[in-house]
């Protein structure tokens, strides 16, 4: 096994877990270094970089701080990580290429060119802005998933619609932003998950009335209930339930005895899973329509 001197680990403490191999040679041999990493006692991040144990995303960015020698900003999905909202959660580190330096991207890592975009601090870091970083990730996006994006931004709390359109204005003219003006209209914070922005999409363009989100209600049970979306002058309700939530006989019986609880006060809901939304969007529209055509008529 690997031996740590004091001096070497002083150093890397001193150094946030960090420490270049020029520096590691100072303390151990070549081999002895060869033996660290093989051992998993150090890791290899980038060229020249290596950290005390396993790399996580932290340990990667103070890699490449001192690998650039001075502090990175970060954009994009690392970004909106460190904001809350990061949807994606692309494998990838996303930074912006630092003033008289030169990063290049590699596995693991992309290094950008966003001169101007507006910066802050979080947690002593600079990464772009909440709006700004929420704006340019829903540009690269399909429909559904920029509407996720969006709606995590707000209610995250980090930024609020106005802040939105005004990132919205200052990208004007890059590539996807029309898409992603039009999204800013339906964009809500009351989506509770990505798949919930992704099926109340689904509704929208499948022409139905704009329903409202985590609507409260008392059940039959006596349960204060908040529907994923709702149509409250029909007693219609649609839910989303993850795969997850249905192992097993008692999340089947749980289930049943929620939709029993919610049919006692008079309301119809639509269950929704995964493939409804992903794959048999036109059957879930026409499903939801029905139980409102049905509510109307009676």
């Amino acid at each position: 096994m690997a031996v740590m001197n004091d001096e070497l680990i002083r150093l890397l403490d001193t150094q946030g877990g960090v420490a270049t191999s020029g520096q590691i040679l100072q303390h151990l041999s070549r081999r002895g270094l060869e033996r660290a990493a093989n051992y998993g006692v150090l890791e290899r991040m980038w060229q020249g970089i290596y950290c005390l144990g396993e790399p996580t995303d932290e340990l990667r960015l103070r890699g490449l701080d001192l690998a650039a020698g001075t502090r990175v900003a970060v954009c994009l999905g690392t970004a909106a990580a460190m904001h809350g909202f990061d949807t994606e959660q692309p494998p990838d580190l996303h930074v912006l290429n630092p003033v008289r330096h030169a990063l290049r991207s590699v596995d693991g890592l992309v290094v950008h060119r966003r001169d101007g975009a507006p910066l802050i601090m979080v947690d002593g870091r600079r990464a772009t802005t909440p709006a700004w970083t929420a704006v340019e990730g829903a540009r690269s996006l399909r429909r559904p998933r920029a509407l996720a994006t969006l709606d995590a931004a707000l209610r995250s709390g980090t930024c609020g619609l106005p802040d939105l359109w005004r990132a919205a204005v200052e990208q004007q003219g890059r590539r996807g932003i029309v898409a992603v003006r039009d999204l800013l209209a339906l964009a809500d914070a009351r989506a509770e998950s990505p798949m919930e922005s992704e099926a109340r999409l689904v509704m929208l363009d499948g022409g139905l009335a704009v329903p409202q989100l985590q609507y409260e209600i008392v059940d039959g049970n006596g349960d204060l209930r908040r529907l994923d979306f709702a149509w409250p002058e029909f007693r219609v309700a649609a839910e989303y339930d993850g795969v997850a939530w249905h192992s097993g006989a008692d999340a089947l019986l749980a289930d049943r005895r929620r939709q029993n609880a919610l049919m006692d006060v008079g309301w119809a809901v639509v269950p929704i899973v995964f493939e409804d939304v992903r794959q048999r969007s036109r059957e879930l529209v026409a499903r939801i329509d029905g139980q409102l055509r049905h509510a109307r008529a009676a």
